[in-house]
């Protein structure tokens, strides 16, 4: 028998959630559930699931059937309702892809080529307990300031003392969106700039190792520490399905 990853209390939990956003309860869902979980967790390909979970064709079309409407995207939606907003970190890691990720076209689906390989990137928000609050899967070789004021935009920051970020970060242009969207930025500038660092509460930015910890949490799924899907939307919501159980276990 495979090692699962959902205890009772996590399933009656979860089995609500999924109920709400229209997921039937089948007999088998749950071993349905574990075994995209169990892919998600150790990067294999889907013919080679273990028959505990019952025909891979079968967990492969339900998952197939929840990425293209975006349910797992939404399971995590629901889940975060209860983020600490006080302080928001983000930040950007690269993610290599796999040769079994090659085949669409991969500019359309967020991979592109450097002198490193193929890669893509997930850029992410979290909030003050290093809890996931929102991503945004771009191609690899994009730069994290580009993106920043999309993930800046998918969160409200109303109720949010500071963002913060690295240097790489370091602009006007930015620092203006975050202010705009009802916050103050903690980024540090660049030492080739003329202006200071006055604005800058150092002790917190010690804390943005917070956003490191999240990365390190969800490249413990081998799924998403490598990308082997060729679909973007699938890839994101892979991403979101690791982002919302580590909410289910909180």
């Amino acid at each position: 028998m495979p090692r699962t990853m959902l205890t009772n209390e996590n399933w009656t939990r979860l089995r609500f959630i999924l109920l709400e956003l229209n997921i039937y309860d089948k007999g088998n869902l749950r071993l349905t559930v574990e075994g995209v979980l169990y892919r998600m967790r150790v990067g294999c390909p889907w013919r080679d699931l273990p028959a505990y979970f019952g025909k891979p064709n079968t967990v492969y079309k339900a998952y197939q059937r929840w990425f293209r409407s975006n349910k797992l995207i939404q399971l995590f939606a629901l889940l975060i309702k209860d983020s600490d907003l006080e302080w928001v970190f983000i930040d950007g890691t690269h993610i290599k892809a796999h040769q079994h990720s090659s085949g669409a076209n991969e500019t359309a689906q967020a991979i592109s080529k450097s002198v490193a390989g193929r890669a893509t990137k997930i850029h992410l928000a979290v909030d003050a307990h290093d809890n996931p609050i929102s991503f945004i899967v771009s191609d690899g070789t994009t730069h994290d300031v580009k993106v920043a004021p999309d993930l800046v935009d998918n969160i409200d920051l109303s109720d949010t003392d500071i963002l913060c970020a690295d240097k790489g970060y370091d602009s006007d242009a930015l620092r203006e969106h975050i202010k705009r969207a009802g916050s103050f930025d903690n980024i540090p500038r660049k030492q080739n700039t003329k202006l200071d660092n006055n604005h800058m509460d150092w002790d917190l930015y010690k804390v943005r190792h917070l956003v490191e910890n999240a990365f390190a949490h969800l490249k413990r799924f081998r799924a998403i520490a490598t990308r082997y899907d060729k679909l973007k939307q699938s890839y994101e919501n892979t991403v979101a399905l690791a982002c919302a159980f580590i909410w289910l276990k909180l």
